[in-house]
Parts: structure tokens; C-alpha cells; sequence
């Protein structure tokens, strides 16, 4: 049996969809892990230990960054909300996180990115890493700060990052987007591990899909993680695309990368009717 590769790894957003699946697929890389998040973390295994705050509580980070090799963080708002929800989860709780990392010697952050943050490119555009941000909501505005914090603190405190700008991540394709869009489980577990495991990352950006048929983004400057995905959706588009009607082509969330989310409003205005 091969001995982990790492004495302890924090992941946040522990009770999360995502979360959940990295407790099982990270589970040979540590000898411990340590879960964190908001809610309440169930189930909880021999290798497991486990945190329960607000990431918005910097003293809270602070402690639980204490003592680990690494930090996946998953952790914060999953979708367009408030502006505070966004500034206090997101964007405050990510701050703490890189300042957990500083202060307490972590060397490597894996953070959940997203397509939102890249949300207004069309499918045609065919965009690589290199690609100037265009958030499509908040939501993507936040995941445009996060992935230029861990930038900046490769840069000035040489801590590495490891940006993934995770599609659609279910159990299934649910709709005729998700036949490109998709991250299978498996394919995610696989590529934080290669994000974990590769010899060196620097700041790097990488795309969150599996190896679907039509391929909207270039992932080639993230080749040096060695993240081979193994799944895509062939098998579910004849009953996908039987079960649904095609969309107007023309309409934007066909058209760009975000979907749905280009044609949300402001969240703020929402809230208040």
C-alpha cells in the first residue's frame, strides 16, 4: 500500500456537493483530512476531523489552516447571491484563506474557480488561459478576485495556486449544455489530485471539464498538472437531446459560456421586490 503523499489537507466547502466527493476521491493522498464548512459535516470517517465556521471569521481560517500541507478550497456561495453574501463569503472568506496559508507556511491552494469567470466568451471563441477574465455575474466577479489573489501571492509570498474553473459538475448532464460543459465526479476528483500532486504549479489556471465531444476551451497551458479526464457524455446525448427541445441558437446563454447566468440580473435588485 502506498503511504500518503501528505500528512493533512484542509478542503472547505466539506459538506458541499464537490466537497463530498473530494472527501472520498482525497482520501489515499492524506493520513487526515480536515473538513470545514458552514453546515453541519456528516458521516464523519476515522481519517476525518472536523471544523465548522464562517469563512468570513478570520480567526476561525486562521486555526484551521494551522497544521496542513495543503488547502483545497471549495468553500463560499455557490451561485449569483447578494452582494454581501458574495463580498463576506467569497470574497473576504478567500482573503482569509490565502492569509492562513501565509501565516501559517502553507505552500499550495487549490481553489474552486469557475466558468463564470470567464462567463460572456461564446463557445466559438475557443479561449485558453491566457484570456483576460469577463465575469458574467458577482458570483464570476469573485472567482476574477480569488484567482488573481492566489497571483498575487505566488508572486510576492511565493505560495502556489492552483485555479480551476470548474463547469458543470452533477452526476449527470442535466440539460443539452451540460453535453460540453461537464465535469464528471470522477474527472474532478482527478484533477485536484493532479493539482495537488504535480511537482510544481506556480499560478495556475486550468479548466474544469471532462473530455467531452465539443471542447470550448483550450487547457494546454495547464498540461503540466497531468490531469487526463477519463469520462465525457457520449453515452447521455441521444436521451438528452431526445428529452429536450433545442434552444434559439441565438440566444445568449446558448451562445456563451456562463448560460443561464448572463441573463440574470443584479442580485441586490432581486432581493428587494
Amino acid at each position: 500500500m502506498t503511504a500518503p503523499r501528505f500528512d493533512t489537507i484542509l478542503i472547505t466547502g466539506a459538506a458541499g456537493r464537490l466537497g463530498s466527493e473530494l472527501r472520498r476521491g482525497l482520501a489515499p493522498l492524506a493520513r487526515r483530512l480536515r473538513l470545514a464548512d458552514v453546515a453541519e459535516i456528516k458521516d464523519i470517517q476515522p481519517n476525518e476531523e472536523v471544523a465548522v465556521f464562517d469563512l468570513a471569521d478570520e480567526a476561525a481560517v486562521l486555526k484551521a489552516t494551522e497544521g496542513v500541507d495543503a488547502i483545497v478550497h471549495f468553500g463560499g456561495a455557490p451561485l449569483e447571491r447578494p452582494w454581501d453574501e458574495i463580498l463576506n463569503s467569497n470574497i473576504r472568506g478567500s482573503y482569509h484563506i490565502y492569509e492562513g496559508a501565509r501565516k501559517n507556511g502553507v505552500k499550495r491552494v487549490i481553489y474552486a474557480s469557475s466558468v463564470h469567470a470567464i462567463g460572456y466568451y461564446r463557445l466559438e471563441d475557443h479561449i485558453d488561459a491566457n484570456a483576460r477574465q469577463r465575469p458574467d455575474s458577482l458570483y464570476g466577479l469573485s472567482k476574477c478576485f480569488v484567482e488573481n489573489l492566489g497571483q498575487l501571492y505566488w508572486d510576492k509570498f511565493g505560495i502556489e495556486s492552483v485555479a480551476l474553473r470548474i463547469f458543470s459538475s452533477f452526476p449527470e448532464p442535466a440539460d443539452r449544455r451540460m453535453l460540453w460543459s461537464w465535469l464528471s465526479f470522477d474527472d474532478c476528483v482527478r484533477l485536484v489530485t493532479a493539482s495537488l500532486t504535480a511537482p510544481r504549479v506556480g499560478c495556475t489556471i486550468a479548466f474544469g471539464i471532462s473530455d467531452n465531444a465539443v471542447k470550448p476551451v483550450d487547457n494546454r497551458l495547464a498540461g503540466h498538472l497531468g490531469y487526463h479526464p477519463q469520462d465525457n457524455t457520449e453515452g447521455f446525448r441521444a436521451a438528452m437531446e431526445a428529452k429536450t427541445d433545442p434552444a434559439d441558437p441565438h440566444a445568449p446563454a446558448v451562445q456563451c459560456l456562463g448560460g443561464w447566468f448572463v441573463d440574470l440580473g443584479h442580485p441586490d435588485d432581486e432581493a428587494a421586490q
